[in-house]
């Protein structure tokens, strides 16, 4: 049971069509102020496409947004779609991007959905669309990102690409909210939510209401991005050997995202000092690449003697170690060359 008086004069003002018409603008411009769920959408390292959202909308008024989204992501190489913190919505918004991800040529269930209806029972599948905005992506990997607040549409969507072997999902188990409910008003005050259904998986007839979606790989939600990130570009690299360079200058930082690369706080120490024509200091626990006395940068490791300099792209560093002393310091660039610097001090 819950309070909630504006939604109860709402539900009850929904037959007249004035003040109907009215409650949907207002949905409409509160949505548009939340890009209807859509936080966030980009183009990853090694032309991998990335969408984030937290909630499933209304496609009826987030369609051209939704479908921009799909078209921004059309022409990568694969697509991570991240639900680790969505909490569900429309059923109809997953129909409408899991669409995207199945071919037209033939009838594909998604979605087995049965509900009552001012006391009726209707049953109502759920299908691919026939026709879409933008060119579908049937051959695109799909990594798909759970976590323990996955809940509801944002279940359901993960399930049945799972299940209709569309997507790899990665992250942890979703919450279990598998059985579409609503309010329904007890007086002008009060509501209850009560169960109005069921929907069941196109393969199995099943649902995962309690005990959750398993992904396929599992791993600390928080550590999920890079790690799919990681995956996708290994899968490539397997079939696409013309980039399989690109992919290995790549990996290293995704590697020490997902298993959180340490360097020991003495190696730390040992680096510092003075190199050919550069510098390396050690400050609060950061090792610092200083160049001409004004450039300073910020190494980070991705590796236990390797590490990612600060706002670049395209050179490392590693540190060459013997007997326990660092050395020379390797600049390693992304064609494969390398530079030495020896240690002065």
């Amino acid at each position: 049971m819950g309070v909630d008086a504006k939604w109860i004069a709402e539900f009850k003002a929904k037959t007249d069509p004035a003040l109907k018409s009215k409650i949907r603008k207002e949905e409409a411009s509160t949505l548009e102020e939340t890009n209807f769920g859509f936080d966030e959408v980009a183009r990853l390292k090694g032309n991998i496409g990335y969408i984030r959202f937290s909630y499933f909308a209304d496609p009826e008024l987030a369609y051209d947004t939704a479908a921009s989204v799909m078209r921004f992501v059309a022409n990568t190489d694969a697509v991570i779609i991240d639900l680790r913190y969505n909490n569900g919505g429309h059923l109809e918004m997953a129909q409408f991007l899991a669409s995207y991800f199945f071919s037209s040529e033939k009838d594909q269930l998604l979605f087995d959905y049965y509900y009552n209806e001012d006391g009726k029972r209707i049953e109502r599948g759920q299908w691919v669309l026939p026709g879409l905005p933008g060119k579908r992506m049937v051959d695109k990997p799909v990594y798909i990102l759970t976590g323990s607040t996955s809940f509801s549409s944002a279940e359901w969507f993960s399930y049945a690409m799972k299940k209709l072997g569309r997507a790899t999902l990665i992250g942890e188990r979703t919450a279990g909210g598998a059985h579409p409910v609503a309010r329904k008003p007890l007086n002008d005050d009060f509501f209850v939510q009560v169960p109005i259904g069921q929907i069941q998986d196109p393969v199995d007839y099943g649902d995962f209401e309690g005990a959750g979606v398993q992904p396929d790989i599992p791993s600390p939600s928080i550590r999920a991005l890079p790690l799919a990130h990681k995956l996708a570009l290994e899968n490539l690299a397997k079939t696409d050997e013309a980039r399989r360079t690109e992919f290995a200058w790549l990996l290293p930082s995704l590697t020490a995202a997902v298993e959180r690369t340490h360097v020991d706080a003495r190696m730390l120490a040992k680096a510092a000092g003075k190199y050919e024509g550069r510098q390396i200091i050690l400050d609060d626990g950061t090792l610092y690449y200083l160049w001409r006395d004004r450039f300073r940068v910020a190494l980070e490791p991705i590796g236990p003697e390797l590490f990612a300099v600060e706002g670049v792209s395209d050179f490392r560093y590693r540190l060459n170690v013997s007997r326990g002393k660092v050395t020379e310091l390797e600049r390693v660039n992304k064609d494969g060359s390398i530079q030495r610097y020896k240690r002065l001090d």
